[in-house]
């Protein structure tokens, strides 16, 4: 499948921004989207953002809309997360995402995940 390498988490200040990085390893197969998840203690994985390779179709969280921005380098296999005006209930492990191409789309990956943290 393909692998994730996530970079860009660390601990911010309340209002502060970070930016995330996802370099997805070159394939054979062709990958249909990445993005991101996070995954705060005690609480279900939840979607951040996502975005297709091939035109750029973005979809977005509802608590982040408005504040995070995601976007690609398809030269560089690498996928962008912007993030402004964090809160501390951004603080959660990020996971990079991605999935395949139809009719391999039920394959998908996920990065190692990166720490980020948002003090008040």
């Amino acid at each position: 499948q393909v692998q994730l390498v996530e970079s860009g988490g660390g601990l911010v200040q309340a209002g502060g921004s970070l930016r995330l990085s996802c370099t997805a390893s070159r394939t054979i197969f062709t990958v249909h989207a990445m993005g991101w998840y996070r995954q705060a203690p005690g609480k279900q994985r939840e979607l951040v953002a996502t975005i297709t390779t091939n035109g750029g179709s973005t979809n977005y969280g509802d608590s982040v809309k408005g504040r995070f921005t995601i976007s690609r380098d398809n030269a560089k296999n690498t996928v962008y997360l912007q993030m402004n005006n964090l809160t501390p209930e951004a603080t959660a492990v990020y996971y990079c995402w991605s999935d395949l191409a139809p009719p391999l789309a039920a394959f998908h990956s996920w990065g190692q995940g990166t720490q980020v943290t948002v003090s008040s």
